[in-house]
């Protein structure tokens, strides 16, 4: 007789208890980046969070014994089916006790659900879109987690493969990027031949620009351009571009989000971008239950204001094709570099990067740098 029974979540108060699973399992982990409790409540919410434009989902928590011992959310984004030609439901969210009976039932109630809606596949972790985390890690369970990438305990893939019928469907790597001494010279040679040759201008941008002046779309137009040619990204719509600009850009330091302009455009069209900021995982981790009160909100002020934090998360860097074959993306971090040393950051972690992205990596060689972290999605067919 089956011990692990699976409820859908179908309340507010069934959700809290979704979210809040992850911190009970994680509790004094020193890698985990924990959410905060209020993101990922807006995030799993049909009314509050803009993808469900183009998404359907539906959340599941497992019991044992009476107690809360796992969750998966079961996601199916019908715009990136339609442009990878893919009938996939995502799993995603999925945190277990290191029990076997607990991480299939978890997974076959992904599995049923997506056959109820005629998916013929199963792929993941992945989110709503590519703004959530996504992707198991595999290796570097010792190194700092991210605000942007999931953490999980090492026996997570162990139980995902022994489930049979789940393979690599890709793989990304991540980096940590030393911050130099000084900017190397190479790079100072390059980033000044580009701008005089192509008329290319790095500069920060401004509050007011981003939220009157447009050029939060414009930034966030770069990355789906950049980005859309990825594994399953999910072009964001102007609804997900407000949601994001509204919800980050009030807090981020603008000195670190480098813009580049083309000025031989009449418009300066904007080409390229770097959103970074002050690694918040120590100050979520002393978030009590990933609440902002009543002291949390000082620790991430103090990372993001402040900058009290060991290194700088590189969230996403963007240059549009025909820019980036001219060696733009060195101007990003021809502004970036003195602000990290200014601010004392040791190193960068990079975001998730395709194992087969050269083009990507390859602007990492200009510094010392280490390929710390691996993580995967896997697949498996349903139909």
């Amino acid at each position: 007789m089956p011990t692990v029974e699976i409820k859908k979540v179908s309340s507010r108060r069934d959700l809290k208890k979704f979210v809040e699973f992850h911190y009970d399992l994680y509790k004094g982990n020193k890698y985990d980046a924990p959410n905060l409790f209020s993101d990922d409540m807006n995030t799993l919410d049909e009314q509050k969070n803009a993808a469900f434009e183009f998404c359907e989902a539906e959340y599941y928590i497992a019991y044992k014994d009476g107690k809360v011992a796992g969750r998966v959310a079961a996601i199916i984004n019908h715009h990136a089916n339609e442009k990878w030609q893919r009938k996939s439901v995502r799993f995603g969210w999925i945190d277990f006790i290191d029990d076997t009976e607990v991480s299939e039932a978890l997974m076959k109630a992904v599995e049923d659900y997506g056959r109820k809606k005629g998916m013929t596949e199963v792929i993941g972790p992945l989110g709503f879109t590519d703004m959530d985390p996504e992707g198991m890690l595999t290796y570097g369970f010792e190194e700092l987690g991210t605000m942007a990438t999931l953490y999980n305990y090492p026996y997570y893939p162990k139980h995902i493969e022994r489930l049979g019928g789940y393979v690599k469907d890709n793989d990304y790597v991540e980096y940590k990027v030393y911050v130099p001494d000084k900017i190397p010279e190479k790079m100072v040679k390059i980033s000044e031949m580009i701008m005089k040759r192509y008329n290319l201008h790095v500069r920060t941008t401004t509050k007011k620009e981003v939220f009157e002046e447009g050029m939060g779309q414009k930034i966030f137009d770069v990355i789906n351009e950049t980005f859309g040619h990825l594994y399953g990204y999910s072009t964001l719509s102007e609804n997900q571009i407000k949601q994001y600009v509204d919800m980050y850009f009030p807090m981020i330091d603008l000195d670190l989000v480098p813009i580049i302009e083309d000025w031989s455009t009449e418009e300066h069209k904007v080409v390229g971008v770097g959103i970074t900021l002050p690694s918040l995982t120590l100050a979520l981790q002393k978030c009590w239950r990933g609440r902002l009160y009543p002291f949390g909100w000082w620790h991430i002020l103090r990372a993001l204001k402040m900058h009290k934090a060991p290194c700088a998360d590189l969230l996403l860097i963007g240059v549009l094709p025909e820019y980036r074959k001219k060696g733009a993306n060195a101007l990003l971090f021809y502004h970036l570099i003195p602000f990290y040393q200014k601010y004392g950051f040791a190193w960068g972690e990079t975001h998730v990067e395709m194992e087969t992205n050269d083009k990507v990596q390859s602007q990492w060689m200009y510094f010392e740098h280490e390929q710390h972290k691996r993580r995967r999605c896997y697949k498996k067919v349903i139909g």
